[in-house]
């Protein structure tokens, strides 16, 4: 049943993708921000498992995303009065820490 409706999102997906939408300006946290730099300075060579499951894919993915997020700090991020990081990021960057956020916050 659910199956469909998750085709169906990532079809609206794919038309987002298509639109070029605008980046969305975000403030990191210092040490959030530092965080994501050092997972782009990060020289990770290992191939992923074959036999990898589902969920470690998944945090594979996400670990990517941070990776590019810290990249994204690392080029164009300006520091405010409060230490923080301000950078554009790309909406789907944005969704998918938003994504990363709902297992934090079940933990």
């Amino acid at each position: 049943m659910y199956a469909n409706d998750a085709r169906v999102l990532g079809l609206i997906g794919t038309t987002f993708r298509a639109a070029a939408l605008p980046a969305i300006r975000v403030t990191v946290p210092a040490a959030l921000a530092e965080r994501a730099v050092a997972a782009w300075e990060h020289d990770d060579t290992t191939a992923p498992d074959p036999a990898e499951d589902p969920y470690a894919r998944l945090q594979r993915h996400r670990a990517g995303a941070l990776a590019l997020i810290g990249l994204s700090i690392t080029e164009s991020g300006k520091l405010d009065a409060d230490g923080n990081t301000v950078v554009d990021l790309s909406p789907e960057l944005v969704g998918v820490a938003m994504s990363a956020a709902d297992d934090v916050l079940r933990r």
